[in-house]
């Protein structure tokens, strides 16, 4: 048995070898190609998703192609890095779920700046303190995020891409058991996730929203005995909370999703969706006249969100997801179209969808 270990080990010793190579190589490649380039624009998120998509196609096991996608995605942040170094502003503060997205669509080789609210986010990278900002859009369980969707409105920033996240939201507390539990603090959509689990668990336990669910630990940690928060997994190793139940959302499936806000055009990538806000003119028929452009050109529109208007009682606007990007034919013409129709029309961006 010791002969044939050593063998294996010796094997993986000399693939690890070329691995180590191979990144090198391909690191100098990506160098000659920013010179080539000339320009400021290091992340090409059409490009990234290209590459991602035509490894995960020709994956072949036994490494699951979220596997491959995390690893290509760390190679790339680190060859980017060599370039320059992006920085990415972000809702924290660390430990939030927000940062998880960061790390999951940017890898660990960028800066990461914690901003204190989604308003902060926005204007952190509208002043160029920031080249990206990751954005939380939805939940699965909760729904939209409208301050995400209102400074959508009224920015100049536009929709670069988009990531989803599992999120598993996880009771943490100095407390001695759960029945010295007296309050709960964590961000209102976590609250919301799990209030099916603290009926059941924690039904006299006073729910306090606050701003975050880092901000919710730092509560339970000064009331202390009798005081928890509801946060992720990470979150409790960063503050050392001790960890009392997991995964308590209500659903299983719970997935949060996040918008990357830029000063960019993303080009095609061949797998896109564009973005919108829109809105119908006060007569019989609008709103159904919004939409048809999509059905006549066979545009699939894949979320409908409707959202109050600032401009008066009773108005609103509609946000719509649809599937290809804004240069290609179809979507070009039922957008020319839909301009024509609707009383307001903005492009919010064109993007690869995200895993």
């Amino acid at each position: 048995m010791t002969e044939e270990l050593n063998y294996y080990r010796e094997q993986i010793d000399l693939i690890d070898d070329d691995l180590l190579k191979l990144f090198n190589q391909r690191a100098a490649l990506a160098k000659k190609i920013g010179g080539i380039k000339n320009e400021q624009t290091v992340l090409r998120p059409e490009r990234e998703a290209q590459i991602l998509q035509r490894m995960t196609s020709k994956n072949s096991g036994p490494l699951p192609s979220q596997s491959v996608t995390q690893l290509f995605t760390e190679v790339m942040s680190h060859s980017r890095a060599l370039e320059a170094q992006l920085c990415v502003a972000y809702l924290g503060p660390s430990g939030t779920f927000s940062e998880g997205a960061v790390e999951k669509r940017f890898g660990h080789a960028v800066l990461s700046k914690s901003c204190a609210s989604i308003d902060e986010v926005f204007r952190t990278v509208e002043l160029g303190e920031a080249n990206y900002g990751v954005v939380p859009v939805e939940n699965s369980t909760e729904g939209a995020i409208g301050r995400t969707l209102d400074l959508l409105l009224q920015s100049q920033l536009r929709v670069c891409g988009e990531v989803t996240l599992p999120i598993h939201q996880c009771l943490m507390s100095l407390a001695a058991d759960m029945p010295s539990i007296r309050r709960v603090y964590s961000h209102s959509q976590s609250l919301g996730q799990c209030q099916a689990w603290l009926n059941t668990n924690l039904p006299n336990a006073e729910r306090v929203p606050v701003g975050s669910n880092t901000q919710a630990i730092l509560m339970a940690l000064e009331h202390k005995e009798d005081s928890a928060a509801i946060a992720s997994e990470k979150a409790s190793k960063n503050y050392s909370i001790p960890l009392l139940v997991k995964n308590i959302e209500d659903d299983q499936r719970n997935t949060t999703r996040f918008l990357i806000v830029g000063d960019q055009d993303v080009a095609p990538s061949g797998k896109d969706k564009t973005s919108l806000v829109m809105s119908a003119h006060n007569r019989p028929g609008a709103v159904h006249d919004l939409l048809a452009p999509f059905a006549k050109h066979g545009v699939s529109l894949t979320k409908l969100e409707s959202r109050p208007a600032r401009s008066g009682a009773w108005e609103y606007v509609f946000y719509l997801d649809i599937e290809g990007h804004q240069h290609e034919s179809g979507v070009a013409s039922a957008l020319s179209e839909l301009k024509q129709v609707a009383a307001f029309v903005k492009v919010l961006g064109s993007y690869p969808v995200g895993a």
